[in-house]
């Protein structure tokens, strides 16, 4: 089971933080992903966390704004959303097995490790 939270309304320059508590399964055994899917447009890998700890920050548009992390002991996976804007707006999802960087839906599964959360909504508007 995925659980994210921490979405909401906010205003543009502002922060979120987002969070990913999982349960069921062996967490630090594996990658995790922040996806995003707004209106209209594919959902994109946004960053991903392997089991060691790397991160990868896979959409430019938030590189140096966005930070992915993992807390193996609290099964947690972070993702940290600085000086938002409003093309920011969309569902986001976290999920397994990251595999894919961009596909026509989230939480759709694409490999037999690959879980996804319910997804939680960030809109950034003033």
């Amino acid at each position: 089971l995925l659980v994210e939270t921490g979405g909401g309304l906010v205003q543009p320059g502002e922060s979120l933080t987002l969070s990913c508590l999982t349960s069921g399964f062996h967490f630090s055994s594996y990658d995790m992903g922040w996806y995003r899917q707004a209106p209209g447009k594919e959902c994109e890998l946004i960053a991903s966390v392997s089991t060691a700890g790397d991160t990868t920050i896979n959409v430019d548009s938030v590189k140096g704004r966005f930070t992915i992390s993992r807390d193996n002991a609290r099964n947690t996976v972070y993702l940290q959303m600085n000086s938002l804007k409003p093309e920011d707006t969309a569902v986001y999802y976290c999920s397994t097995d990251p595999v894919t960087t961009v596909q026509p839906a989230c939480a759709v599964k694409t490999t037999a490790y690959n879980y996804w959360g319910q997804g939680t909504q960030v809109t950034v508007s003033s």
